[in-house]
């Protein structure tokens, strides 16, 4: 069976992509601080019948990550990994005049930093699979200039660029950065407390994440709502 890396994946997008590579036969290694709900998406994903490894921690430590890839390695390799695991800087979101720069460090540390040290650790993994490929979940934010949304878009935009280059640079491989399009996820409440606004559950983009991994297309970045108009 294809085996997952999924960071951030204890509730939200990451748990919808979880379930939903589970109900395909995936074999999953999750990840999430919290080891409360990432127990909880571990048990509701092996319902599928997959093997989950789901050892709680912080992206940003660096031997969690070896965890990470070494749980992904006892299931039989890694053939995607997703990097889904996120950080706003500010919570709520703040103008730049406020934001403060220990903020934007670790938005830039979990977003950017922790997405590539994971990469680097999982690549021997992902080079032997035969279909290995990279997700980093993007935002309309790093291409967009919204108020208050600028440090995370920074981080998000020089995500996009980390993406980009390693798609030159590991052509056996697919690199694909999405944005998912707004979501109602804790992320975004976190960010926009007062907005109250009805948005779609993030169960509704998967498919045009599992589209990417059925098509294959070249590495770049995509926006789900196009990938899902194709459908």
């Amino acid at each position: 069976m294809p085996v997952a890396i999924i960071t951030g994946a204890s509730k939200g997008l990451g748990r919808a992509l979880a379930e939903a590579l589970a109900a395909r036969g995936w074999d999953l290694v999750l990840d999430a601080r919290g080891a409360g709900a990432l127990e909880e998406a571990a048990e509701g994903v092996a319902g599928y019948g997959t093997r989950v490894e789901a050892p709680a921690g912080d992206v940003t430590d660096a031997g969690h990550r070896a965890e990470l890839v070494a749980a992904a390695r006892r299931l039989g390799g890694a053939d995607l990994l997703v990097g889904n695991a996120s950080a706003l800087g500010a919570e709520p979101l703040v103008r730049l005049a406020e934001l403060s720069l220990e903020g934007l460090r670790r938005a830039l540390e979990v977003n950017v930093v922790a997405t590539l040290g994971l990469v680097q650790e999982a690549l021997p993994l992902l080079r032997e699979s035969p279909a290995g490929a990279v997700i980093t979940v993007s935002s309309d934010a790093a291409a967009e200039a919204y108020e208050t949304w600028g440090g995370y878009g920074a981080s998000k935009a020089a995500l996009d660029r980390l993406a980009a280059v390693l798609a030159v640079e590991e052509p056996a491989l697919r690199v694909w950065a999405v944005d998912p399009g707004d979501m109602a996820t804790d992320l975004y409440a976190a960010a926009v407390p007062g907005d109250d606004d009805p948005r779609p559950a993030p169960a509704t983009v998967v498919p045009a994440f599992l589209r990417l991994l059925d098509e294959r297309p070249a590495g770049g970045r995509y926006v789900a709502s196009a990938l899902l108009e194709a459908l």
